[in-house]
C-alpha cells in the first residue's frame, strides 16, 4: 500500500466513523468571544488613532514655539555700538 492511498484510507475511516459530539453553548460561547476580541481590537484602533493625533498635535505646537526652520541669530560678530 502506497503512502498516499495509506493516507486516503485513513481519512476514509475518520470520516466513516462517528462524529464527536459538539457542545451545545459553543455557539454562544464563540459570539461571546467574537464579540469581545472585536470590542479590543476596536479599542486599540482608537488609542492608536488617538496617539498620533496627539503626536500630531504635539509637533504643531513645536513647531509653532521653537520655529526650527528660522536661522537662528549670529554670535560671532561683536554688536557695533559707540562708533
Amino acid at each position: 500500500m502506497s503512502p498516499v492511498s495509506r493516507r486516503e484510507a485513513d481519512v476514509r475511516r475518520i470520516l466513516d466513523g462517528s462524529q464527536p459530539s459538539v457542545p451545545p453553548d459553543l455557539c454562544t460561547e464563540a459570539v461571546r468571544r467574537g464579540g469581545r476580541m472585536l470590542r479590543r481590537r476596536r479599542a486599540a484602533r482608537r488609542l492608536v488613532w488617538l496617539l498620533l493625533l496627539a503626536a500630531a498635535v504635539a509637533f504643531v505646537v513645536w513647531m509653532s514655539v521653537a520655529r526650527p526652520w528660522v536661522e537662528p541669530p549670529s554670535e560671532t560678530t561683536p554688536p557695533l555700538t559707540g562708533w
